[in-house]
């Protein structure tokens, strides 16, 4: 596993360039375009206070500089931002919550399961640390798993990472999760309608490991909630 972990980020670090914040646009984070009706429905009576979100966390249209082909996600943990590649050198980036720091990832994974208003099934690792928690949470806006689940597999094996949304938006910019990828519900359905089975996903390396750190000048940082 370990000498996976390093091969994974030794082909992160190998793509190259950088990411830049140049906005040209915030996107409408509370739009329904490619909502169903049930989502419809869940969104419209939430268990939970909705969070205002940072502008800078709200979803942009930016320039991308980095080698990722369009229709590659790329997530810096460090910046608490997620990327979806574009053509013409611009990508949608997202505010996330990611995971605290002993349990960080990165790598290289791929999209290799999606669903849509997801179970959540803790780990034993989860149990462990925060338990006792149930076996089986149904999916809802009640779930920690939101609206939407991307499954990150690593040659057709789970990772047991996902990217997925959240029924704690306040804490999207920061690191407090299980080492999963948080988004707000409205971003996760907006990320799913765009990937696809076979996506590919880098996460790259905590504190700018390595030669190739993304430059994001003046990005918003956050330190663990708890």
């Amino acid at each position: 596993m370990a000498m996976r972990a390093l091969v994974f980020i030794v082909a992160a670090l190998a793509l190259g360039g950088c990411v830049q914040d140049m906005a040209s646009g915030t996107l409408d984070p509370a739009g329904e375009a490619g909502w169903k009706q049930k989502d419809k429905d869940l969104m419209s009576n939430l268990p939970y206070n909705q969070a205002a979100v940072p502008e800078a966390y709200q979803r942009h249209i930016v320039e991308y500089h980095r080698k990722e082909a369009p229709g590659t996600i790329l997530v810096d943990s460090d910046n608490k931002f997620l990327y979806y590649v574009l053509p013409g050198g611009k990508a949608i980036r997202y505010g996330i919550a990611v995971g605290e720091e002993a349990q960080a990832w990165s790598g290289l994974a791929k999209v290799g399961r999606m669903e849509e208003w997801p179970p959540w099934i803790p780990t034993p690792g989860e149990q462990a640390r925060l338990g006792p928690l149930p076996a089986y949470v149904t999916g809802g806006p009640h779930n920690p798993m939101g609206a939407r689940g991307m499954y990150l597999y690593s040659g057709n094996k789970d990772t047991l990472y996902r990217i997925h949304g959240t029924n704690q938006p306040e804490y999207i910019g920061s690191a407090v999760s299980s080492g999963c990828i948080r988004m707000t519900n409205e971003d996760a359905i907006d990320l799913y309608n765009h990937v696809k089975v076979g996506t590919p996903v880098v996460v790259l390396p905590p504190h700018g490991d390595g030669p190739f750190t993304p430059r994001i000048a003046g990005a918003a940082q956050s330190s663990a909630a708890y």
